[in-house]
């Protein structure tokens, strides 16, 4: 009798076993073995994103990988990254749920990332885990990338309407791709970690909106004043600041309410714009004592011939007397709209060619 006993419970312990086995793995959102990039905000129970280029990364054996998430309104895209090759688009909805971001895959090291190629603009995405396929097993994480680079920009750097090949120039997330923005394109060349501080519309002294970069670029959750950043959590190499074609367009519009609620109905002359720009590049200086930073413009009207703006950044960079501090205007690219997926790779283009000429890293 005992014998049999011992049979049955040797079959059940088995059968247990191999269940949890069969089971999927799942890797929750503070999981070591996921590597995040970006300014992210971790709770207890998940990460919320709220930048372009926000991303989550594992490396894994197995065939396939879901991920559950939830968006905020239902308007992110995320580009999903396989063996380092982009293989699909995922646009989210509004409700908590599983996505399959790769299945039969062949069995082996994979890797495979998330990155959210929509900017904050269209709400914030909650990332709870992800869900390896049955038999799968996670490995360890890809190093830390020895060089870093972070973009404060404007619509330019969050790849605004890259996508739309009307000619209607639309910005909204379906035509929007930071995943093929001049600085995500530089920042993958020099194989360099990626932190994206931009917003569409947005100015050194006045945006199309009640917020401005000197306002923004400290925050961590970027709707919330009191939601600071630790800038101790991501040292980079590289800035690049790509900020003024905003405020060019909009000092010119004395009716703009922005314009009237920064400015009166006064024009700001090239003293307060020189001062204001070498402001904001002064407090990014103190967050990032060693890194060198090169502010550009580009390649939109800013830069078109005659404009002063160019001129703006070179006096107030002039000023700062520091010679890790660069200025490079990219061409004005002459046509109408957004850069679009082609003219967005000849800024890299462009951007990279100075780099490698000024930069040391």
């Amino acid at each position: 009798m005992r014998k049999i006993y011992l049979i049955v419970l040797f079959l059940i312990t088995m059968g247990t076993l191999s269940n949890c086995t069969a089971q999927s793995l799942v890797l929750k959102s503070k999981d070591a073995h996921i590597r995040y990039t970006g300014r992210i905000n971790q709770t207890d129970e998940a990460a919320e994103f709220y930048w372009t280029g926000t991303s989550a990364a594992i490396n894994f054996n197995g065939t396939g990988v879901s991920v559950l998430l939830q968006d905020e309104r239902g308007d992110n895209y995320f580009t999903v990254i396989v063996d380092g090759l982009v293989t699909n688009t995922i646009h989210l909805d509004n409700t908590k749920r599983t996505y399959t971001l790769a299945e039969g895959l062949p069995n082996g090291a994979h890797s495979i990332e998330i990155f959210k190629r929509s900017e904050w603009e269209m709400g914030k995405t909650i990332f709870y885990q992800f869900i390896l396929d049955k038999g799968a097993s996670v490995l360890a994480p890809s190093p830390t990338k020895k060089r870093k680079i972070e973009f404060f920009g404007d619509s330019i750097t969050c790849g605004y309407a890259d996508e739309d090949t009307t000619g209607q120039d639309r910005g909204s997330a379906p035509y929007e791709n930071g995943y093929i923005s001049y600085a995500a394109i530089t920042a993958r060349h020099y194989d360099a970690s990626y932190v994206c501080t931009a917003k569409s519309g947005i100015g050194v002294l006045v945006s199309w909106f009640p917020l401005i970069m000197p306002e923004l670029y400290n925050r961590l959750d970027p709707t919330d004043p009191t939601s600071m950043w630790d800038f101790s959590k991501y040292t980079p190499d590289v800035v690049v600041i790509n900020l003024f074609q905003n405020d060019s367009w909009i000092v010119k519009i004395p009716d703009n309410p922005q314009f009237k609620e920064r400015f009166g109905t006064k024009v700001p002359e090239a003293d307060q714009i020189t001062k204001a720009y070498r402001e904001l590049v002064k407090n990014i200086r103190k967050k990032y004592p060693k890194a060198q930073i090169l502010c550009i413009l580009g390649s939109m009207d800013a830069t078109k011939e005659g404009s002063p703006w160019p001129g703006y950044i070179e006096k107030a960079v002039a000023g700062l007397n520091d010679k890790a501090i660069y200025t490079h205007m990219i061409p004005y690219k002459n046509t109408p709209g957004h850069p679009s997926a082609k003219e967005q790779q000849a800024m890299a283009d462009d951007l990279i060619g100075y780099m490698d000429k000024n930069i040391k890293w």
